[in-house]
């Protein structure tokens, strides 16, 4: 608008070109058109500062404002058509200042236009008021009339409908088959159990998740719960165990992090990487028997050698190929260790991202181990891909050949760490001496009974407050439970909550001490919901009433507890000051259990605390002081 109105001062008097009446015409319709939107997003703006998250009634008219700048979109609209007109007339003669003013206008205008109708096809939620008719489970049991009852499905099948689309449009640039079309019904029957209870918008979530971080701050220097209070002076015995298995996991997460390719190994060396995978690219590679998937200019393959430090040689299979269900990995001799190793990738395709969230529980029956042990499914899917590859295949076989005495183990990092517990589960009664290093598996992995089963031949490596760690339902229900409860009940306005954030996160400083609904009131009441946090919740969702409810055996949730893999080894950074850190991080590990792991922390370090270059960093850190120790 400010630039419009500088062009329109400075050339006023100034439009007798050709074309120039219309111009000026354009000109001023835009000014008061831009000038009516300003003042209607400026009343929003307003109107959106006043009352708290579960307060809505000083925001009562923010409906009709909002409805007012939708129908200023229509004379947006066709000002935008005619300011494209205008700047395709080849008649038009004006200076080329006023038309290169114009085109920026008209190009401005459309990516606003495009911009919110993009907006709206993904955030805008056509179900509207309809969320009103899911009904807690004790109510649709009752419900008498069949035409009800069809009316709450058809509510639930558009609500999967509408988070089904919204997937594939998120997942439009991959090709699309049957085990895709599976994979997105699934994934939005999850989002829509998970969102239909609540009335909660995004930004509703970034306040919440702001006030449970400085929430848990306050906390830190309180007497830890008795679990995470883990032996503060272990027997050596435990001690050289903990040792030993660090050491093994420094040289194994090399493994790990090689499974990621080329892009790993650009990230972590950004200046130098592509000089030294360039000069790699013309040397020889694998034949097509060795290598399975693409893998252009020999990138990937040339990453693996040097993250590693093998030998073309010491490879037995390499697989590239990358679908849902179907992650890479590759087979190697590692003669240091005398140990053949499967080490499996992590997530780095939207096809794994897919895998990753499908996250529906299905059996696991073994023989002579477990009758029924739960797993996630679409982890499960990938476990068994590889282990086909590697038995249907002859892979193992052919490495055992090769290298009779050595050892099997299976390495990975993320989705690879969960692929690797499961697909150990799978191998463990043809080859009882495998080992397993799950390298920040996800939490929602397997259930009681076989999580107990895997600390004979699994260990899990965690950093930190790494969120992947901590994902399962469960866990995440919990979360949107703490989320709705201390942003129902705060007094502050959200953008207040926000801002705050903001700099607490940036710059430190206390935690801000917000009041709240909860103040003062006494442990007992605690337990019953508030006015205002009922208000937020529409409905109970079944793994919400799973989390209170102890009266659900006879009907097991659709989302089961589920743990993760194995002995646990928890790493976590020494620092006096929680955001101005030296350089060299000091780490302490422990053996740690899976109750540690049962409530998601919030914390700007929750995501880069599992990346693989992160762990890789801590392992070693931790291996070389322990080799220090020993030569002093």
């Amino acid at each position: 608008w400010i630039g419009i109105l500088v062009l329109y001062t400075v050339r006023k008097g100034q439009f007798n070109c050709p074309g120039g009446g219309l111009l000026h015409s354009y000109l001023l319709g835009l000014l008061i058109l831009l000038a009516s939107i300003i003042c209607a997003l400026s009343a929003l703006v307003y109107v959106s500062m006043q009352g708290t998250i579960s307060n809505p009634g000083p925001r009562k008219s923010l409906p009709k404002i909002l409805y007012t700048r939708l129908l200023l979109y229509f004379p947006e609209f066709i000002w935008a058509v005619v300011g494209a007109v205008w700047v395709s007339d080849n008649s038009v003669q004006c200076e080329k200042t006023v038309i290169n003013g114009v085109i920026g206008t008209v190009i401005a205008s459309w990516i606003i236009i495009v911009f919110t109708v993009i907006g709206v096809v993904i955030v805008f939620d056509p179900l509207g008021g309809k969320k009103t008719f899911y009904l807690p489970d004790g109510v649709s049991r009752n419900l008498e009339s069949s035409q009800s009852g069809q009316l709450l499905y058809n509510v639930k099948s558009s609500a999967t409908r509408v988070w089904e689309k919204r997937i594939r449009l998120l997942c439009c640039c991959i090709v699309q088959d049957d085990d895709h079309r599976v994979a997105f019904t699934s994934i939005a029957e999850l989002f829509r159990n998970y969102f239909s209870d609540t009335d909660l918008v995004p930004s509703d979530i970034a306040a919440g998740l702001i006030l449970l971080h400085q929430e848990q701050d306050k906390m830190e220097n309180c007497p830890k719960e008795p679990e995470e209070v883990l032996c503060h002076s272990p027997s050596s015995l435990v001690t050289d165990d903990l040792d030993a298995e660090l050491e093994n996991a420094a040289h194994f997460m090399l493994f790990a992090a090689a499974a990621y390719g080329w892009p790993y190994y650009v990230y972590t060396n950004p200046y130098t990487a592509l000089c030294k995978l360039n000069g790699d690219c013309c040397r020889n590679r694998p034949t097509d028997s060795d290598i399975t998937g693409s893998d252009r200019h020999n990138f990937h393959f040339g990453s693996i050698l040097k993250i590693t430090g093998l030998q073309y040689r010491d490879f037995i299979h390499i697989s590239f190929h990358n679908k849902i269900y179907e992650i890479p990995f590759f087979v190697a001799l590692d003669h240091k260790k005398e140990a053949i190793v499967v080490a499996v990738r992590g997530t780095l395709s939207f096809e794994d991202i897919l895998t990753d969230l499908s996250a529906d529980c299905e059996d696991l029956t073994l023989e002579e181990v477990l009758e029924n042990g739960f797993v996630h499914k679409g982890i499960t899917q990938a476990a068994n891909y590889i282990y086909r590859k590697l038995i249907n295949d002859g892979i193992l076989n052919q490495a055992f050949t090769i290298a009779p005495e050595y050892k099997l183990v299976i390495v990975g990092h993320s989705l690879g760490g969960g692929t690797a517990s499961i697909l150990a589960i799978m191998l463990r009664n043809s080859f009882p001496t495998l080992r397993c290093y799950a390298f920040s598996p996800p939490g929602g992995l397997l259930s009681k009974s076989l999580a107990d089963y895997t600390k004979h031949f699994i260990v899990s490596i965690i950093v930190g407050k790494d969120l992947v760690a901590r994902l399962s339902m469960p866990n995440m229900e919990d979360l949107k439970r703490r989320i709705v409860r201390i942003v129902a009940n705060c007094n502050r306005p959200k953008y207040q909550i926000l801002l705050r954030g903001c700099w607490y996160e940036v710059f430190g400083g206390d935690p801000d001490d917000f009041p709240t609904e909860l103040d003062g009131r006494n442990q007992d009441a605690l337990t019953q919901p508030l006015l205002a946090e009922e208000s937020l919740m529409v409905h109970r969702s079944p793994s919400y009433n799973a989390l209170e409810e102890e009266s659900h055996l006879n009907s097991p949730p659709q989302y089961p507890h589920l743990y993760l893999p194995g002995k646990i080894i928890h790493i976590v950074e020494e620092c006096s000051s929680r955001r101005l850190c030296s350089s060299d991080i000091k780490y302490t590990a422990r053996w740690s259990n899976e109750t540690v792991f049962s409530s998601i922390l919030i914390s700007p370090k929750m995501i880069t605390d599992h990346m693989p270059d992160v762990v890789l960093k801590a392992l070693n850190s931790l291996s070389q002081e322990h080799g220090s120790c020993l030569s002093c």
